[in-house]
């Protein structure tokens, strides 16, 4: 069933659509992107980015894996608990937030992959469509490889879409391709690169900021998303990968919406990751954390990268329930 691209109620959410990027300051940003994107440089296994090795473009590593999995009779098991998506609710104190944003809550979809197998769309559409939000924001990874045809992810996306209600806020990640962004607006998902958009409730506003992939394109530009940011005016900032976390404290923003890591997708019994493809503190791969002033939460992602499997490490989409302190 479609769903009305509108908020209902009292909130009030610009529109935030990037349907022209000419002539609105984001011409250099998206340029740089795409000769990245032409020189294939998202298919380099090692070097670029922010770290060495990228496992996400190595056919190896995940013939190695597969073949590994399928010797010990855990493949199939893996590949359940891939499909297997839970909701985590996370309710988060933020000092600076209105009384009138008491309990507005966001639903927080990160590293979809949704062409890793061709039933995973409507799984993940299965699993959103009850849920109840004010907001719903997107954190970048809707295609499963880094390179080749967007159209299986695109057709996931808009499969996704039609339950989503009110608007959709969304920025691009590491898999993903500039040129899916016109299909993703006509769709109805709202672009942020490098902006920021007002949220307004009566007698109050806070702003949702976007930024671009900040892990291996490292075309994230904070300081041109926060331009129309007036100061003491809380921040959200969606990022794909939590590795601008640092830039993000030191620009006054109040909490750090982003995925990338997948928590480790194959962890230890507890949870514990064996490789997060991140350049960041282990505390801060997954779930909550604080740094400095900044709040911040890393999806662990409601898809798989390199292999469509999962072990000590349920997928996720997250309701985050916004608190004021008092």
């Amino acid at each position: 069933m479609n769903r009305p691209d509108s908020a209902a109620g009292e909130t009030a959410v610009s529109p935030g659509k990037i349907s022209d990027f000419r002539g609105n300051g984001l011409d250099a940003s998206l340029a740089r992107r795409k000769e990245l994107e032409q020189r294939h440089a998202d298919t380099k296994v090692f070097g670029g980015g922010k770290t060495f090795f990228h496992p996400e473009n190595s056919l190896l590593s995940a013939s190695l894996i597969r073949n590994a999995l399928r010797m010990t009779g855990m493949l199939e098991r893996g590949r359940r608990n891939a499909m297997d998506i839970g909701i985590r609710e996370n309710p988060v104190t933020l000092a600076r937030l209105p009384n009138s944003f008491d309990g507005f809550t966001v639903l927080h979809i990160s590293d979809l992959h949704l062409d890793s197998r061709p039933d995973f769309a409507l799984r993940l559409a299965e699993v959103v469509a009850p849920l109840e939000y004010d907001l719903c924001v997107l954190t970048g990874d809707y295609r499963f490889h880094t390179h080749g045809d967007p159209r299986p992810a695109l057709r996931g996306l808009s499969i996704l879409r039609q339950v989503l209600s009110g608007t959709t806020y969304a920025v691009l990640g590491n898999h993903d391709s500039s040129d899916m962004i016109p299909d993703m607006i006509a769709m109805g998902y709202h672009l942020l690169y490098n902006t920021a958009v007002p949220v307004e409730r009566p007698g109050a506003t806070v702003y949702i900021v976007g930024v671009d992939d900040p892990h291996f394109f490292q075309t994230d530009d904070l300081e041109m998303a926060l331009n129309s940011v007036p100061e003491g005016q809380l921040r959200v900032l969606l990022a794909h990968s939590p590795e601008i976390y640092q830039l993000a404290e030191a620009a006054d923003v109040d909490l750090l919406l982003c995925g990338h890591t997948h928590g480790g997708q194959i962890a230890l019994p507890g949870g514990r990751a064996l490789y997060a493809n991140a350049r960041c503190p282990g505390r801060i791969i997954s779930g909550n954390w604080q740094y400095g002033s900044l709040r911040g939460y890393t999806s662990v992602g409601a898809g798989s990268s390199v292999l469509d499997v999962r072990f000590n490490c349920r997928p996720e989409v997250t309701l985050h329930r916004l608190c004021s302190p008092c």
